[in-house]
């Protein structure tokens, strides 16, 4: 399993080694062996030898230059980050990323060997015009995007679900994910809303190899339980 916590833009620097602190501890204690990855704000990032992946939740495709209020490749080689997110519908939807840039990101860092979280995802007025119309929308997802690349993780995020506590059925995060086996051999993980209170049962849904949880992974416990559940699916 593969279990991810995006802060978006919550928690200070100190919050993040206090939280940091807790979960590593966990991993370590219970020798989880699934991998724990945890996207903060670039504030937070740090140069630390960790058994939890850091990664970014955005950056620029360029090695430095001329791009006022981003971050880019370079200055993530001095924190020795090798995992970014890439497509969240924030960055779609919110701040306007176009398919075009997207999968020009997902080109550079490819080529720089970092491990990619790809989220694709559906509003609302799409979910209700049924699966084709559904799946033919994340199709335009995955244009310019190479789901062969070996370190490519899919994140199925249905837009209506991110952050307002409701989540697709399980039989609906299931056809999606089945679909999706058949677009590529990455693992894939749901997000929307996951929660300790269903994170389980949907980690142990069909094509389901993990979780991107957003602000239910800002309480250290939750996630750390989270991380517990997801090792019991292995007994």
């Amino acid at each position: 399993m593969i279990l991810c916590a995006n802060f978006k833009a919550n928690k200070t620097r100190q919050e993040t080694r206090a939280y940091m602190a807790v979960v590593e501890s966990f991993v370590a204690v219970n020798e989880i062996e699934d991998t724990v990855i945890v996207f903060p704000p670039f504030t937070a990032l740090e140069h630390t030898p960790r058994n939890v992946l850091i990664g970014v939740q955005n950056a620029y495709p360029v090695s430095n230059g001329a791009f006022t209020g981003e971050i880019a490749l370079e200055q993530l080689e001095e924190f020795d980050i090798k995992t970014i997110l890439i497509g969240h519908s924030e960055r779609r939807h919110v701040l306007g990323e176009t398919q075009e840039q997207i999968a020009e990101k997902f080109r550079f860092f490819s080529e720089q060997g970092f491990a990619i979280v790809y989220c694709v995802g559906e509003p609302l007025t799409i979910r209700e015009q049924g699966n084709e119309a559904l799946m033919c929308y994340i199709d335009d997802q995955f244009v310019g995007i190479d789901l062969s690349y070996p370190d490519l993780i899919v994140a199925y995020e249905p837009v209506w679900a991110i952050g307002t506590g409701l989540t697709p059925s399980n039989k609906e995060i299931e056809a999606v994910h089945t679909a999706l086996r058949l677009k590529t051999t990455a693992p894939l993980l749901y997000g929307g809303s996951v929660k300790v209170d269903n994170a389980g049962e949907i980690m142990a849904l069909s094509n389901v190899d993990g979780v991107l949880v957003g602000s239910a992974s800002l309480s250290a416990n939750d996630f750390c339980e989270m991380i517990a559940q997801a090792a019991e699916l292995k007994q």
